[in-house]
């Protein structure tokens, strides 16, 4: 065999589940040579990733946790983000009930701006199996008045909410005080109500 040249054999996989075998069945080579040149020889590997959602405590509350109107999910959120000098968006995961099954941080911003992405709305939706949302933000300056990036940002999670079938039953935007605006009242979410 000329001195270039190395012998390859199949590598004998044992004690691993039947998934992880499919890389035998599709000829995984390796080389008898254990000085083997790192970039004549390559090897990859994948990562397995499991997602699971993580219950942090609860937050104490005087109603059945039923939402029936959005000053229910305005009186539980107040408290959690009157002292909060960033904007932070938050998620309110319901069941098929309308019950408030949990709620996450999704994002914590700046005095004027939180970065909110569907792919991080969503992901806490579908791990945590929720029927329909409501999503929730506060404004440091008081004022609950949403912004036009308020509105385009609660279409376009509307939109991604039909498409994987997790209904956005409202954007609540808190203010001082315990003041809110509901973009579902204010027509956002397809008519007023």
């Amino acid at each position: 065999m000329s001195r270039g040249a190395r012998l390859l054999r199949s590598v004998p996989i044992t004690n691993v589940p039947a998934w992880e075998k499919k890389g035998e069945q599709l000829g995984v080579k390796s080389t008898d040579d254990a000085s083997a040149d790192p970039e004549q020889v390559r090897r990859y590997r994948v990562s397995k990733y499991r997602v699971a959602l993580v219950r942090e405590g609860s937050i104490p509350t005087t109603w059945d946790k039923t939402v029936r109107e959005p000053g229910d999910v305005a009186r539980l959120m107040a408290p959690l983000v009157a002292d909060i000098s960033q904007e932070s968006f938050w998620l309110i995961l319901l069941d098929g009930r309308n019950k408030v099954a949990g709620i996450t941080l999704i994002s914590l911003g700046s005095l004027t701006a939180a970065l909110v992405h569907p792919r991080e709305v969503f992901k806490p939706a579908i791990a945590g199996s929720a029927a329909a949302l409501v999503l929730l933000h506060n404004h440091p300056s008081g004022d609950p008045s949403p912004s036009a990036e308020d509105i385009a940002l609660t279409r376009r999670l509307s939109e991604v909410g039909e498409l994987v079938g997790i209904k956005v039953l409202d954007h609540l935007v808190i203010g001082e005080g315990g003041s809110y605006r509901s973009l579902a009242d204010d027509g956002v979410l397809g008519g007023a109500r």
